[in-house]
């Protein structure tokens, strides 16, 4: 079977169609969550997410990549959506606990999950401080950093992706290094 053989059972709605997508990408999106939202709750919700996106847009695809590359660009969008929303909900109760009106709010680490085959560093700490200063990269430089660094993407593949050029994917990988070594230089000063 074909690529758009797959894409048009898709579009019809047909039953093993879509079971051969979960079989296929299940396991590759739940990766690429995990890789940006190290919590193995909240990947596992963002990754339906994503099929039900997949889903209903499928629809809306123009072949114009690969249906897989399609789908690692929704995964990629819907966990910086999830991202965002967690910091703010995170700067308002902040902003809550300044004003005094302070809302209860989960002490227990997010970062739970950390057996992730992407992240070998040595200990859960180093692990969550990594993830913070990622997370304060700006949202193009956090993309590429993770997918190559984390989910050990191709630069040829994260251009596919993100649908930029090679030189802006170098590019905004030089930015995100040089940034993650600033962070993480002031983390290790203030905390010794």
């Amino acid at each position: 079977m074909t690529e758009q053989n797959f894409i048009d059972d898709l579009i019809e709605g047909k039953q093993s169609a879509y079971s051969k997508l979960i079989d296929d990408f299940q396991q590759k999106v739940f990766a690429t969550c995990i890789s940006f939202v190290p919590n193995k709750e909240d990947a596992e919700d963002i990754a339906q997410d994503v099929f039900v996106e997949v889903f209903n847009s499928i629809g809306k695809f123009k072949g114009r990549s690969k249906l897989s590359t399609w789908i690692y660009r929704i995964a990629t969008n819907k966990c910086l959506e999830f991202i965002r929303k967690k910091n703010t909900k995170k700067r308002f109760a902040f902003l809550q606990s300044i004003m005094g009106n302070e809302i209860p709010v989960d002490k227990s680490s997010y970062f739970t999950e950390m057996n992730h085959p992407g992240i070998v560093l040595e200990n859960k700490e180093k692990s969550e401080t990594l993830f913070r200063a990622i997370n304060q990269l700006p949202d193009a430089q956090k993309v590429v950093f993770t997918l190559s660094k984390v989910d050990g993407k191709s630069y040829q593949e994260i251009c596919d992706i993100t649908e930029k050029s090679m030189s802006s994917v170098e590019s905004l990988m030089f930015r995100a290094k040089k940034n993650l070594q600033g962070l993480l230089e002031n983390f290790y000063k203030n905390d010794i």
